[in-house]
C-alpha cells in the first residue's frame, strides 16, 4: 500500500521559514520523482517545486529563490524549506511521487502565513 505523509504545516508570521515534510512507504522511492503542489482556497492546485531522481531540481517562479526542495533517499522523505514567507503563500501543500505511469498523492498539510 502507497503511503505519502505530509507534515510540517502550521501558522507563520510573514517573513517566517518552515519545513515540510513527505515521508513515502510502498515505493521505491529513489527512482520516483517528487513534487510539492499547493492549493489556495477557491484555486487550482498549482506546481510549486519538483526533485528528480537524480536530484535536479525545479521552481515555480512564485518558489525560486525562496523555497528549496531536496530529498533524503535513505530515509524515502522529500522536504520543501520555505523561506521569506508571504500571505500568498497559504495553502494546503501536496506532494506527488510519479515515475513513468505511477502517481500518487499525500493527504496535504496546511500553511497558513498570517500576522
Amino acid at each position: 500500500q502507497v503511503q505519502l505523509v505530509e507534515s510540517g504545516g502550521g501558522l507563520v508570521q510573514p517573513g517566517g521559514s518552515l519545513r515540510l515534510s513527505c515521508a513515502a512507504s510502498g515505493i521505491m522511492f529513489s527512482v520516483y520523482s517528487m513534487d510539492w503542489y499547493r492549493q489556495a482556497p477557491e484555486k487550482q492546485r498549482e506546481f510549486v517545486a519538483t526533485i528528480a531522481y537524480d536530484g535536479s531540481t525545479n521552481y515555480a517562479d512564485s518558489a525560486k529563490g525562496r523555497f528549496t526542495i531536496s530529498r533524503d533517499n535513505a530515509k524515502n522523505t522529500v522536504y520543501l524549506q520555505m523561506n521569506s514567507l508571504k500571505p500568498e503563500d497559504t495553502a494546503v501543500y501536496y506532494c506527488n511521487a510519479h515515475w513513468r505511469l505511477s502517481s500518487f498523492w499525500g493527504q496535504g498539510t496546511q500553511v497558513t502565513v498570517s500576522s
